[in-house]
């Protein structure tokens, strides 16, 4: 008779179908490197919003903490909730915007650190701060906008937005930052003049002489540099960097992949679950997109666009399969996409299928999908459901703990996989 085991069976399932792999190794390795890139007295904030880019919040935390990270990036608060809940304490910065009283009581109950964009956010910090039982001001990060044009109050509106949150009761500024619009880009000359506009709020601010993260001083941090701008130059990274990309192993530009080396952490991989031939003339998927013209061997694999493999790449998708690059074949339906594996003697229901990730010699990155669908690898990384459970592998070097607790995040060893 048939038994189930609820404890165990689930997560099995789900790794029979299809998965997202999470080498923490190639995670610590980034962050080491981008350490290697920064003066010993500037900060590294590892951005984890979007679930850590689709690799799993938690799990990433506490990882890049252990190898070098100081900070943490998210976007909203529930995402900063969710480290908290999994013992995180490091501090982290909300990046978005935030507004209402709730949000401000959620803000400090949880001891994360908002941006002030506004004047008037600003204002309602302050005067929900003062109605709190909130004892200790609460540390607050000034977002300016020097060109980027989205959130943040106009860099020539610098002195205002400052000396008004100095005055307010309740509130204590933690940095003055600002995003940059155009750091990937090989021609410096708006990320020079963003650059410039930022120092120049500062310094009218009063906050002179700044970028000497050396000199111990009683005046916020400064940051500027995302990832693109940490690889660029090192006259960009004053008291910290806002990485998100690189350490997850990707560049975000072919011109700065030779500033250090990345390995990326993200592999998506699925199982075939059927193997048949098709004789000439026999249509595959929704409308027929591709007919077989010869005799052809074709694989069912349990992976979709419900799963983050995007439509779009339909008949235009390589995968590997034993090392082997094979094409897909005819539309990519919600669960499952096919693929021509004529050149793959004898292939088996459930074995594996690379999609993003390396096998063998061969190697399929987030930015050869973004590069065909015209898009950008942050995009792909992100697009991965949750349907697709993440699955950490790898021990990275001198992280004693074990990782448990992350949401969506299984630990398992390479040989559970195969």
């Amino acid at each position: 008779m048939l038994s189930w085991d609820q404890s165990s069976s689930i997560a099995l399932m789900q790794r029979e179908r299809a998965w997202v792999e999470i080498d923490l190794t190639a995670l610590a390795h980034n962050i080491r490197q981008i350490r290697g890139l920064l003066s010993p007295h500037t900060d590294l904030m590892a951005v984890v919003k979007a679930d850590a880019y689709g690799h799993g919040a938690v799990t990433v935390a506490q990882t890049v903490l252990q190898a070098g990270a100081t900070w943490l990036g998210v976007a909203t608060i529930p995402e900063g909730i969710e480290l908290r809940e999994a013992g995180i304490e490091s501090p982290i910065l909300v990046m978005g915007a935030t507004h209402t009283a709730e949000q401000i009581c959620a803000i400090a109950h949880w001891g994360l650190q908002p941006t002030l964009c506004t004047p008037k956010q600003a204002l309602v910090f302050s005067e929900a701060i003062g109605k709190s039982s909130q004892r200790q001001p609460l540390p607050v990060h000034i977002k300016l906008d020097t060109g980027m044009s989205r959130l943040g109050t106009p860099w020539q509106k610098a002195v205002e937005f400052v000396q008004l949150v100095q005055r307010l009761p309740g509130l204590t500024i933690a940095s003055i930052y600002s995003h940059l619009a155009t750091a990937d880009d090989p021609d410096p000359t708006i990320m020079r003049q963003q650059q410039h506009r930022y120092e120049q709020a500062i310094q009218a601010c009063g906050f002179s002489p700044i970028l000497n993260p050396a000199i111990h001083r009683p005046f916020p941090r400064f940051h500027l540099a995302n990832s693109a701008a940490t690889l660029t130059d090192a006259s960009l990274h004053y008291d910290m960097v806002r990485t998100g990309l690189v350490i997850y192993g990707l560049y975000p530009s072919g011109h700065l992949a030779d500033r250090v080396d990345l390995k990326p952490v993200m592999q998506v991989k699925a199982r075939v679950s059927q193997v048949k031939t098709l004789q000439p003339g026999t249509g595959v998927s929704y409308g027929y997109k591709f007919v077989a013209e010869r005799e052809t061997q074709i694989a069912v694999v349990g992976i979709g666009y419900a799963d983050g493999v995007p439509r779009n790449l339909s008949n235009q998708l390589t995968v590997l399969v034993r090392g082997q690059r094979v094409p897909q074949i005819g539309a990519i339906t919600m669960d499952q996409i096919m693929l021509d594996v004529s050149t793959i003697p004898a292939l088996q229901e459930g074995e594996v299928v690379t999609l993003l990730g390396q096998d063998g010699n061969q190697q399929i990155l987030a930015d050869d999908w973004a590069q065909t669908l015209g898009t950008i690898s942050w995009e792909i990384l992100c697009g991965f459901k949750h349907r697709l459970p993440r699955v950490a592998v790898g021990k990275p070097y001198g992280i004693r703990q074990s990782l448990s607790g992350a949401r969506h995040v299984f630990h398992a060893q390479q040989s559970d996989l195969e």
